[in-house]
């Protein structure tokens, strides 16, 4: 399963740094990632990170988001910088877990979701 934290209330132009923990029966993690659902919009992908790692950025959060992860620790991590009212959503995590159990299916799960709120 994962745990999502970090959320909160920030005015425009501040930042906040999400964090997203795995547990459970993990052999490895492929792919994390970060979306976001604003009230009456649509899930969106915001981020994801592959285990090479090779990150991808939506265009409405480039050059102000990073996406990071530490394998060690089953985490994933959003840096989000020059926050904008638009960006206020619920953010969840995402990530496609390979069992430690045979026969090591990989499936994909998600994260609660954590608020971001951005003030004018």
């Amino acid at each position: 399963q994962l745990q999502a934290s970090g959320g909160g209330l920030v005015q425009s132009g501040g930042s906040l740094r999400l964090s997203c923990v795995a547990s459970g029966d993990i052999f490895s993690i492929d792919s994390m990632g970060w979306y976001r659902q604003a009230p009456g919009k649509q899930r969106e992908l915001v981020a994801i990170i592959t285990s090479s790692p090779n990150a991808n950025y939506a265009d409405s959060v480039k050059g102000r988001f990073t996406i990071s992860r530490d394998n060690a620790k089953n985490t994933v991590y959003l840096q989000m910088n020059s926050l904008k009212p638009t960006d206020t959503a619920s953010y969840y995590c995402n990530a496609e877990i390979r069992s430690r159990s045979w026969p090591r299916l990989i499936t994909q799960y998600w994260g609660q979701g954590t608020q971001v709120t951005v003030s004018s």
